[in-house]
């Protein structure tokens, strides 16, 4: 049973006035579907309230003083207490019954901000990692990288330093990309091929000058992770690992955590690398003016599944100029043996 249903056939004795200047007048209050209905003793029509519109102007003290609305001059008196109780649940019943556009927007407020929080939260990391990336000097991106590549040696011992192999890889990083070239550092134990650091230093493991014959299988696999560089900022990489607030960290006080760089460089080297596209590596190649047929043959001896390398290889019917005299690939064959 509703309220409504409950209090139908709920009728009182009150006092009414039209104005409140009027006489006060003795009624018959009655509850009908939706209206408070006050007519005289002799059952003549004097008002009809609107249920939803009625206001309780004393709430709390007795008599119970009625009126049809806030600006209305009509006053309704009332001490039968069922009556004024079954007004008050009816009113209570229909205020619960109303939309609350209040607490709609209020719901919607909380909701829309709910969302700008989660997109917030997600976007933030990424845009504050890119702007660090963006803000950070080349001085602290070598010096990053120095970090990052003692980590790397931990784990896979210590570079090679022979004088005249060293000699040797500045020549090939010379010539194979140009008087700007990267560091280029090899190390004895085996690491997923070839690595970009920050401040720009390559990795390689010594296999890579050791099993072939030219230097140019050497120059393949640096070139490839060139196009790996060119495509993800080796520091934007160690960054997205490291988390925010490391980020934060290098942002505010321009250092990093060495726990996050001894995580990034475990994560470096438990990685295979990514794939490179054949049509950006030969364009890579073409730049450099380097054979690709070498590099081909190396990923793969049956020549297969690099075909694409071989057949479009940018140095095919030309001479190009020796990446390195005879003598200083010998010294780079031996950079980690003397």
């Amino acid at each position: 049973m509703t309220a409504l249903d409950q209090y139908r056939r709920l009728e009182a004795i009150g006092l009414w006035h039209e104005t409140p200047e009027a006489q006060r007048r003795e009624v018959l209050v009655s509850l009908g579907e939706a209206t408070l209905m006050i007519s005289s003793l002799t059952e003549d029509p004097l008002s009809h309230w609107s249920l939803p519109a009625v206001e309780r102007l004393n709430p709390g003290h007795e008599p119970a003083l009625f009126a049809p609305g806030p600006d209305a001059g009509e006053r309704l008196e009332l001490t039968d207490p069922d009556m004024v109780t079954a007004i008050e649940k009816l009113r209570s019943a229909i205020a619960r019954g109303r939309p609350h556009p209040g607490r709609l927007r209020l719901i919607t407020a909380f909701l829309i901000g709910l969302t700008a929080l989660a997109l917030t939260a997600a976007w933030l990391p990424g845009a504050l990692t890119r702007q660090t990336v963006a803000m950070l000097p080349e001085a602290s991106r070598v010096e990053i990288g120095r970090a990052l590549l003692s980590e790397v040696a931990q784990l896979v011992g210590r570079p090679c330093t022979d004088p005249q192999g060293v000699r040797a890889l500045d020549r090939l990083s010379r010539q194979s990309f140009g008087a700007e070239g990267p560091a280029i550092v090899i190390v004895p134990t085996s690491l997923p091929e070839t690595l970009a650091l920050p401040g720009g230093t390559f990795v390689a493991r010594a296999s890579l000058v050791e099993d072939y014959e030219t230097p140019e299988v050497l120059a393949g696999y640096l070139l490839a992770e060139d196009v790996r560089r060119q495509a993800v900022d080796p520091m934007l990489a160690l960054l997205d690992q490291a988390g925010l607030a490391a980020t934060f960290k290098l942002l505010t006080t321009g250092d990093i955590p060495e726990a996050a760089l001894h995580a990034h460089a475990a994560h470096l080297l438990g990685q295979p690398r990514p794939d490179v596209p054949h049509d950006a590596l030969v364009a890579r190649f073409a730049m450099a003016d380097v054979s690709s047929t070498p590099y081909a043959y190396a990923r793969d001896v049956s020549g297969e599944t690099v075909l694409g390398l071989i057949e479009a290889d940018p140095t095919r019917g030309t001479q190009p100029a020796p990446l390195l005299r005879d003598s200083d690939w010998v010294s780079l064959q031996e950079i980690c043996s003397r």
